[in-house]
């Protein structure tokens, strides 16, 4: 592509236009053959639908969950079935191309040049068994799908805020659940992957069978195998209290306060989370506390009182729930949105710390504090590893314009310079944002055995991550 750009550069200024025009237009005729020629051989070895640069739908299916981010994909391949997922990988491994899954577009990066995207909805098995608390689903399968399934035997996997979440996708990234504070990462409950490796040989990859690919696998990131099914423990959920709480933007302060105070002696059951919300459009700020308690009601109200004595609140939707309605309490939007998001670890919110949160969000949509701690903090044999830093800073904004983002970019600078005496330098793998890398998720010493593994299962980097290990 660059060749092209100085090629025309060169014909403005040295007046030479119908040979070098001539030039590039052969090129572009032989590129565009190529492509062709290369949409009519992914078309003949799967079964799944092929969708190229020209064709019709080409920009819907090529478009990430965030429509603000662009992917110059070289085509999109929905797959059939797992032996479809066999059939491009060893396609992909033949050409020299790459392959990076997105289920629903989730996590992208918007550098996948040249990559093939390939969809997975397709793959939608979901099988619970209720006596062995476990659930085994197609590598297209949302978390809203597991959670109906589940919830009527008492019986939860660790979803995250969305229901449309992807289970795999959320599951390879670490995965950050309500119930993580009881049960660990997502990722810790997975008990095996069914998989197509970078040579196109079908596998199946437990702690046993191949414990340093299952270790990478269960937090490293899409980055080492095609994943066509996972497996994961599921955890009684018997009785959960949650919902949501509602404050004019005036009363942050004094939910700051309550929210630092309840979350210094929250029990593992309980989980809280903090956020300010700006009304688009609108100089409107609110304030708001989602909360999920593995327990009885009564008991979830005592420990979350303090809010109680809060004056103003305007919405309290905390109940009673069935697993089924836990996407509800954050109501985050199942619609793709030119919403962009960017995360920050930070080792606790001290007065200052808190003083700063506070601060106008402007131009965000929205920050929002995640209690970690509990189980996050103790010890994991995966590659999400032990988090000690008890809170997740998430900033989101809209960025429909480059000036929006932009104004973003410039917001969550002001939010680092702020806070840097707190932050962790890290952040979930699943909340990398454009710009980021691998290296923000995990430690020198996780990354340097992700890397290890990559080269050596993946050496041709046929399978590619949102955010790659070697990046």
């Amino acid at each position: 592509m660059s060749g092209r750009i100085s090629r025309r550069a060169f014909i403005g200024a040295a007046a030479i236009g119908v040979v070098g025009a001539t030039a590039w237009a052969t090129d572009s005729l032989v590129t565009a053959r190529s492509t062709a020629a290369g949409g009519d051989n992914l078309r003949a070895i799967v079964r799944g639908s092929v969708s190229l640069p020209g064709d019709p739908g080409f920009v819907a299916a090529s478009r990430p969950w965030s429509t603000a981010i662009t992917q110059q994909v070289r085509a999109v391949v929905e797959l059939a079935d797992a032996d479809d997922v066999a059939a491009l990988v060893r396609y992909a491994r033949r050409e020299g191309l790459s392959l990076s899954v997105q289920p629903n577009g989730h996590g992208a990066s918007g550098d996948l040049n040249g990559v093939i995207l390939v969809r997975t909805s397709k793959l939608d098995m979901v099988q619970v068994d209720a006596t062995a608390r476990t659930a085994r689903v197609g590598a297209g399968v949302p978390w809203g799908r597991v959670l109906a399934e589940a919830g009527p035997h008492g019986l939860t996997g660790l979803a995250g805020s969305s229901a449309a979440i992807n289970v795999t996708g959320f599951s390879l990234g670490g995965g950050l659940s309500w119930f993580g504070r009881k049960h660990g990462w997502a990722a810790d409950s997975v008990t095996a992957f069914d998989i197509v490796d970078a040579d196109g040989r079908p596998d199946r990859v437990t702690g046993s069978s191949d414990p340093e690919l299952f270790w990478a696998m269960r937090g490293g990131g899409g980055d080492f195998a095609l994943v066509t099914a996972v497996e994961f423990d599921l955890h009684p959920a018997p009785a959960v209290f949650g919902g949501r709480m509602l404050w004019p933007g005036t009363a942050a302060p004094a939910v700051m306060t309550a929210f630092r105070e309840v979350t210094a002696q929250a029990p593992d059951e309980l989980t809280v989370w903090f956020q300010l919300v700006q009304l688009p459009g609108s100089p409107t700020t609110l304030t708001t506390v989602l909360v999920t308690y593995l327990g009885d009601e009564a008991s979830g109200r005592a420990l979350l009182s303090r809010f109680d004595a809060i004056a103003g609140r305007l919405q309290d939707t905390r109940r009673m729930m069935p697993i089924a309605d836990l996407g509800e309490i954050a109501s985050e939007s199942t619609d793709p949105s030119p919403g962009i998001l960017s995360s920050e670890l930070l080792t606790g919110i001290d007065d200052h710390t808190a003083e700063q949160l506070l601060e106008p969000i402007t131009p965000l949509l929205g920050m929002e504090i995640r209690h970690l701690g509990g189980a996050f903090a103790g010890p994991s044999d995966s590659a999400a590893g032990q988090v000690t830093a008890p809170y997740c800073l998430i900033l989101i904004g809209m960025v429909p314009t480059p000036e929006s983002k932009a104004a973003f970019e410039t917001r969550r600078q002001q939010y680092r310079d702020a806070l840097r005496p707190v932050l962790a330098n890290r952040a979930p793998f699943t909340f990398l944002t454009p710009g980021d890398t691998a290296a923000r998720a995990f430690t020198p010493a996780t990354l340097a055995r992700l890397r290890a593994i990559k080269q050596n299962r993946d050496p041709h980097a046929v399978i590619r991550a949102n955010y790659p290990v070697l990046s």
